[in-house]
């Protein structure tokens, strides 16, 4: 396992990490053994970090595994917070108490927002203000009381409103929409892009000295699955079937790829073949 810094941290975490999360599913829907070999061969393997979050419903089959181990793990999990919430700081508290007693822990390594951040208020999604103003604050309210030790946020939502966000320094840590279907985090698109563009994330963030971890690097499961368990945009967005067709956004089915692709190819191919072109992508997403 290679192992690389957090950001401006200290921390040292695994190029990989076990997400426990949806897509997978294994820590919200496996068996208690299949859960157990996972986390163990997870270990055996040298991965570090686990990332987990209130919405998923696996922080109490995540926190049953910790307590199997001694190993100094680094663990993350995220507070969905409803946007027109009267109290933001109350909500911090109450929900962060929460998530650590499933867990079963007095503390986590990287608390995080886990909402979209957007001023048109779309969905559950935070403003800027918001997010720096009482969530700021709630956040590291929690770090001061030492219930996480490091704060951050989803970089999801409008990409001028993230930027801000993350531009604020007041996060240590960002979790970035990177895959082979939209990698536009990391790089310049050619024209024509249709996609939603998150140039400058990953460079504003590692000009901060934040640390980054990347979600979605198989576009919500598209890339790795032919069903879909929710309507996820391969462009970012959270859409219908039907907006996604109206406003011709690039979206491939691997059961529609022709058939004298390999099996052990297609589902790769489904996400290289939703543009015009392929990126070479760097390892260290």
């Amino acid at each position: 396992m290679h192992y690389r810094p957090f950001g401006a941290t200290g921390l040292l975490v695994s190029a990989v990490g076990f997400g426990c999360g949806r897509v997978g599913g294994l820590l919200v829907e496996g068996s208690v053994e299949a859960q157990r070999r996972a986390f163990v061969r997870a270990l055996d393997g040298g991965i570090n970090w686990f990332d987990t979050a209130e919405a998923y419903g696996s922080e109490g089959a995540l926190g049953q595994l910790l307590t199997t181990t001694t190993l100094p793990l680094l663990v993350s999990t995220k507070l969905t917070l409803k946007a027109n919430s009267p109290d933001l700081l109350a909500d911090i508290e109450t929900q962060t108490d929460a998530c650590l007693k499933r867990l079963q822990r007095d503390h986590v390594t990287v608390l995080q927002v886990h909402n979209r951040i957007d001023d048109s208020g779309a969905g559950n999604a935070l403003t800027v203000s918001q997010m720096l103003g009482e969530v700021a604050a709630g956040l590291e309210r929690m770090r001061e009381k030492g219930k996480t030790r490091f704060i951050g946020v989803t970089a999801l939502g409008d990409s001028a409103g993230v930027l801000k966000t993350i531009e604020s320094g007041r996060f240590q840590s960002a979790q970035v929409y990177y895959n082979l279907v939209n990698p536009s985090a990391a790089r310049r698109m050619p024209a024509g892009w249709t996609g939603q563009n998150f140039s400058g994330v990953l460079d504003t963030a590692f000009r901060l000295g934040m640390g980054t971890l990347g979600i979605r690097v198989l576009d919500g499961g598209i890339i790795a699955t032919d069903e879909r368990a929710r309507p996820v945009s391969m462009m970012a967005r959270e859409t219908s079937e039907t907006m996604e067709q109206a406003e011709r956004i690039p979206v491939s089915r691997c059961s529609q790829l022709p058939a004298a692709i390999p099996e052990r190819a297609r589902k790769p191919e489904c996400g290289l073949r939703s543009h015009s072109r392929s990126y070479h992508l760097p390892w260290w997403v």
